[in-house]
């Protein structure tokens, strides 16, 4: 099935985006009367037939609406983005098709990369989406201090630092259902300032991935993964 996009639809605009348009004519060679599906990325998903077939601005009429309930727990991953976009990149495509609530970029101490192409982490975002047949688009916050992630709210908050005095693992941590927060560091790791700043004074968990030295993206992928299959 050939899932579309089209956040607007609950505002009324019935007609795909023009890259959306052309993929369905040109590409697919759809044509009037065909069937369409769609989501909006708000929980809903959307059968409809086109009843424009234009490249530009391919119009549908909505046939049906259904309704996609959120999960009963929400994973929020906060992460230092590295130096290579293509490997965050990487990290938020696998995080969206895997199940993700919402995805933060933190700029701390020793981070390498300081600016982020949002509108190109979206798009890999909501090819995701599409690809694993999700109704649900994550939230993708823009990148912002590492202080200001205190403000999110959470169950659990975890915060991943493998040394000699944390030998718990994050899946002996989790508990089933819960709103988990998992924060990420950059490849240089959180400093000492920044670890104390999350376990002392804002009550996170210091939680180890395994005993494997893992790169960043691995990392935030790996804890994504730990917590949907305790929910499993």
């Amino acid at each position: 099935m050939n899932l579309f996009y089209q956040p607007g639809i609950p505002q009324g605009i019935n007609h795909l985006d023009a890259k959306e348009s052309r993929h369905a004519v040109r590409v697919l060679r759809m044509s009037e009367g065909d069937h369409l599906d769609l989501t909006d990325g708000k929980g809903y998903f959307y059968a409809a037939k086109i009843i424009k077939a234009d490249s530009k601005k391919c119009a549908f009429e909505i046939l049906e609406k259904k309704e996609v309930k959120r999960r009963g727990y929400s994973i929020h991953l906060a992460i230092a983005p590295t130096k290579n976009a293509d490997r965050i990149e990487w990290l938020v495509e696998k995080a969206v098709e895997i199940g993700i609530e919402e995805i933060s970029f933190m700029l701390c101490k020793n981070s390498e990369r300081k600016v982020m192409n949002m509108e190109r982490i979206l798009k890999v975002a909501v090819s995701a989406l599409k690809q694993s047949q999700q109704a649900w688009l994550p939230g993708i916050n823009e990148m912002a201090p590492f202080a200001k992630i205190f403000n999110a709210t959470a169950d659990q908050k975890f915060i991943a630092h493998v040394d000699s005095t944390n030998p718990t693992h994050l899946h002996s941590l989790a508990q089933r259902n819960k709103k988990y927060l998992v924060l990420i560091g950059p490849e240089g790791d959180f400093s000492t300032e920044e670890l104390d700043m999350a376990i002392q004074q804002h009550g996170f968990e210091k939680v180890s991935l395994g005993t494997n030295r893992l790169r960043t993206e691995t990392a935030g992928l790996v804890a994504v993964q730990i917590l949907v299959l305790i929910n499993g």
